[in-house]
């Protein structure tokens, strides 16, 4: 699926009305819920490392893989909340991630390298 197209469906299932006002509910409850989700794939990662020793079974990437899918439709409803499209974000992380490769920044740290 096309990462517009995915928004544009993730949208559907927003319980709130988008508005672009930061403060509004809906907003604030999708960035909270990028970090929510995000910890339940490290909480995943991390009982992996310390139950199985690292090892993760079929079963345990198809857990991580449902969460990211969380992750990925808060991601992709906070965008449309500041009306960008989900696909000029990942053409501009691909963008800046090109250039810092380029110029041999991919290490280091700060957002402007």
């Amino acid at each position: 699926m096309k990462l517009d197209k995915y928004q544009e469906r993730a949208a559907e299932f927003d319980l709130f009305e988008s508005s672009v006002d930061l403060k509004s509910p809906g907003f604030l409850e999708k960035v909270l819920g990028i970090a929510g989700e995000a910890g339940e794939v490290a909480d995943k990662v991390k009982k992996i490392i310390r139950d199985k020793g690292g090892y993760a079974s079929d079963d345990d990437k198809a857990a991580i893989a449902k969460e990211l899918g969380d992750v990925l439709w808060y991601v992709a409803n906070v965008a449309r909340y500041l009306g960008v499209p989900l696909s000029k974000i990942a053409d501009g992380n691909i963008d800046k991630l090109a250039s810092r490769k380029k110029r041999n920044k991919l290490h280091g740290e700060g957002d402007n390298r």
